[in-house]
């Protein structure tokens, strides 16, 4: 019995081969919609064929829909936000309500959007992406920028906050958009503190060293015999 379970085994494997049995891949991760790449040239040749194709048949509006198409991906490329697609705060909120590890959402103006998450492995750009996905079909998240801040930190550095324009790379801002000072620390007076610390940590444990040698020498050194004219 054993043996015949071996063979069809080894027969399901050889079939396997033969046909080009891969292993499924996993589904990739949803990704937010991403601005300030440059323009396709395939693409944009592909729009100028469809214009002047629709202006041959007298088609305006294929005229005026490949027209739009072309400004769409002229102003992701510059990184301009659409101001007639700008994000509702109240539906934004709404459409965050419920979302599993989020504590608060609050709009500190028109583009940065201020969200507190209860734990510290949550302070990550996967949830950032999160919160941009949700946030598209209410309008153009190249307008929004996400703060995200734990209510669980403890250290100076899970006390930062990430944020990230949701179209864009870390740092990076829409044209126009202004970067936004949301910690109470500023980040470089933060890291000159790090340094100071670590230095003075540094410095503490060559004197605690130099301490301990000390401590060895004089323990492993013999007393000296008592000079017998002083007896």
């Amino acid at each position: 019995m054993e043996s015949f379970t071996s063979l069809a085994m080894a027969a399901a494997a050889a079939i396997c081969v033969l046909a080009g049995c891969t292993e499924v891949p996993q589904p990739a991760q949803p990704r937010p919609q991403q601005a300030g790449q440059p323009m396709d040239p395939l693409r944009t040749a592909g729009h100028l064929a469809s214009i002047r194709g629709s202006a041959l048949v007298g088609d305006q509006e294929g005229v005026h829909d490949g027209l739009m198409a072309m400004h769409e991906d002229f102003r992701k490329a510059i990184k301009l936000a659409d101001p007639a697609r700008r994000v509702d705060r109240e539906a934004a909120r709404a459409a965050l309500h419920g979302v599993e590890g989020l504590a608060s959402v609050v709009w500190l103006d028109h583009e940065n959007l201020f969200v507190l998450v209860d734990r510290n492995e949550l302070r990550t750009q996967a949830v950032i992406d999160a919160i941009c996905i949700r946030l598209e079909p209410l309008g153009d998240t190249l307008g929004v920028v996400v703060n995200l801040q734990s209510t669980a930190a403890r250290t100076g550095e899970e006390q930062a906050t990430l944020s990230r324009n949701c179209q864009l790379q870390p740092g990076d801002r829409a044209f126009l958009q202004r970067e936004r000072q949301v910690d109470v620390v500023p980040g470089h007076i933060r890291a000159q503190q790090q340094r100071a610390q670590a230095q003075a940590d540094a410095r503490g444990d060559r004197s605690r060293q130099t301490q301990a040698s000390l401590e060895i020498l004089m323990e492993s050194t013999p007393e000296l015999p008592a000079d017998p004219r002083r007896q």
